[in-house]
């Protein structure tokens, strides 16, 4: 496969072999299996305190004239503390047991829980190479992207990872043909529900992600453009996709492209 390099202007500068990773299979149910992996990854555990519900001293006994006895009371056998007391007589509520206040609960949730989901290596380095092909199929991104008659892979010279403010990042992004791309970003509503009290007030939409061999002042300039950044050798599945499903436009430059060894 041949891929055209453009410049930052948007003219066509050279035309470069592509990798034989980008005439790989698309293959997504196995994306969506490595995209769920690495998601759960970064899952937190949820469980109670061990010893909650637990503290109280709730030891009783059937047996007849002894101190504390219950016998004879007429009482259940739900565990029950001691209040106060009037001589040996005691005055109890319920504690400990799941059906009192203040009890353990009945089937907490648990800290060995596994939740992280695994996939053979094989099969990671497989998705991988199937997400990065689908990033060059143009009825994929289209259907998740505004990208006109572009041709894919989208590949741009070094020169734009030397760009350090965003006005000059929104210069390129527009010659390159993704002004309807960058304008469909920009658009954001507010979240419906409990999360705009949580810190994620707003959805935004997926924009298109760069690979670059250079990231450090391209990263800065993008932020807030709604684009993501990425160095060809953090490439993973979660970034290549929409929550699983292949198809997200991909801006390579000419050094990531190179240094695509898969």
């Amino acid at each position: 496969m041949k891929g055209q390099v453009l410049g930052l202007d948007g003219t066509k500068k050279e035309e470069i072999d592509l990798p034989a990773v980008f005439e790989s299979s698309v293959n997504k149910p196995l994306i969506m299996k490595a995209f769920i992996a690495e998601q759960s990854r970064g899952f937190q555990l949820k469980y109670t305190d061990p010893m909650a519900g637990k503290r109280k001293v709730v030891y009783l006994t059937k047996q007849r004239r002894v101190y504390r006895t219950v016998y004879g009371g007429g009482r259940t056998r739900t565990p029950k503390k001691i209040t106060y007391r009037l001589g040996r007589q005691f005055v109890y509520i319920g504690a400990f047991a799941p059906n009192t206040v203040g009890g353990r609960e009945a089937h907490p949730p648990t800290p060995n829980k596994v939740i992280v989901k695994d996939i053979n290596s094989k099969e990671r380095a497989a998705a991988l190479k199937s997400a990065i092909a689908a990033s060059s199929k143009k009825e994929l991104v289209s259907s998740f992207h505004r990208i006109g008659d572009l041709q894919l892979p989208l590949i741009v010279e070094d020169q734009i990872n030397d760009i350090s403010k965003t006005k000059e990042l929104l210069s390129v992004l527009n010659k390159i043909g993704l002004s309807d791309e960058i304008n469909r970003v920009k658009q954001r509503k507010i979240r419906a529900g409990k999360g705009k009290m949580r810190g994620r007030k707003h959805r935004k939409k997926v924009g298109p992600l760069i690979v670059t061999s250079d990231d450090k002042s391209l990263a800065k300039s993008a932020r807030n453009l709604n684009v993501q950044v990425i160095n060809v050798k953090n490439l993973s599945v979660r970034a290549l996709s929409h929550a699983g499903m292949p198809g997200r436009l991909v801006i390579w430059t000419k050094g990531a492209i190179e240094g695509l060894k898969i």
